[in-house]
């Protein structure tokens, strides 16, 4: 999650020529199921995300540290995911800018089948500050957005409408990967765009449980699951305007998405309700060198990547 400032970074479009982004549509997809095929969404396990979040320490530790736009890090994460994309057969899109003086990557992937004029994305930042390898901030997002992708790989479903996982870049420089994305849509795709689900920092070490208020359809989608697993939620604050969904929701698409909490302070009401400790940051290494393997809270992630997934499956149904 970028940090709240005034500015906006300079975007200069490069690359960005695919049929996908064009026409908002994949040659070839297979067809809709049949009228009541629904499917229950799966239990996303929360070792497979794991494994994924060590591949990213692992890059960030072989490129300087970090993940970061314009940095080879950046691209080796990149690079990672559209590998395990592209053996699970879906059709990927890499969308190329320029900020700050430094190439930037999107990695789109869609999934073949479901109807194309009904369009359901679930996305997250990909790369991380300079400081440090971004672990929570935002590989748990782009790890469970993955893991999500792959799920429904395995599973072989086949959704009433079409869905579309996306990774964004220079979200730290002010939400810019996904911006270019948004505002090189034309408006008949923006339009067949249902809704956005937005996932970042969903692991933090000392976890509260924020759901985004935007779009009443997803956020009780989002507060049904968790209200099933006995864990109340509060509605996100901390993070309005700071993340991928402000491209999307400026240009008028519905939003959602989940949150664990970085530099606020945790209240006693708070910890009483989440346990965990008030008074302490949800993420005391927000930004910094330490947001490592060791920054995360397993029982978050594994919550937040199922209620992702639940919504990925309830939302495209």
């Amino acid at each position: 999650m970028k940090l709240p400032v005034s500015g906006r970074a300079t975007v200069t479009a490069v690359v960005a020529a695919a049929t996908l982004f064009a026409t908002g549509s994949i040659a070839g997809a297979a067809p809709a199921p049949e009228a009541g095929a629904l499917a229950a969404a799966p239990d996303i396990p929360v070792a497979n995300v794991k494994a994924h979040l060590a591949q990213l320490q692992s890059i960030a530790t072989a490129n300087g540290g970090n993940r970061a736009h314009g940095r080879t890090g950046y691209k080796a994460s990149l690079d990672y995911v559209k590998a395990k994309l592209d053996a699970a057969g879906y059709t990927t899109v890499i969308q190329q800018f320029t900020s700050s003086g430094r190439t930037g990557y999107n990695l789109v992937a869609d999934w073949p089948g479901g109807d194309t004029g009904r369009v359901v994305m679930a996305g997250s930042h990909l790369d991380s500050v300079t400081a440090g390898a971004g672990i929570n901030d935002n590989g748990s997002g782009s790890a469970a957005v993955l893991e999500a992708a792959l799920a429904v790989s395995r599973a072989g479903y086949q959704p009433a409408k079409h869905l579309r996982f996306a990774w964004w870049g220079a979200e730290e420089l002010g939400m810019v990967g996904s911006r270019y994305y948004v505002n090189n849509l034309s408006a008949a795709n923006r339009a067949r765009i249902s809704g956005y689900l937005n996932f970042d920092m969903i692991g933090s070490p000392n976890p509260g449980y924020f759901v985004y208020d935007d779009d009443p359809a997803i956020e009780k989608t989002f507060k049904d699951y968790f209200t099933g697993l006995g864990v109340p939620t509060e509605i996100e604050t901390e993070g309005d305007g700071r993340s991928d969904h402000a491209p999307f929701k400026n240009a008028g698409v519905p939003v959602g998405g989940l949150f664990s909490g970085a530099d606020y302070l945790k209240t006693a009401a708070q910890a009483a309700k989440w346990g965990g400790t008030a008074g302490r940051a949800f993420d005391r290494c927000y930004h910094s060198s330490c947001d490592t393997t060791a920054n995360i809270d397993d029982t978050a992630l594994d919550r937040n990547a199922d209620a992702l997934a639940y919504a990925v499956w309830t939302l495209s149904s």
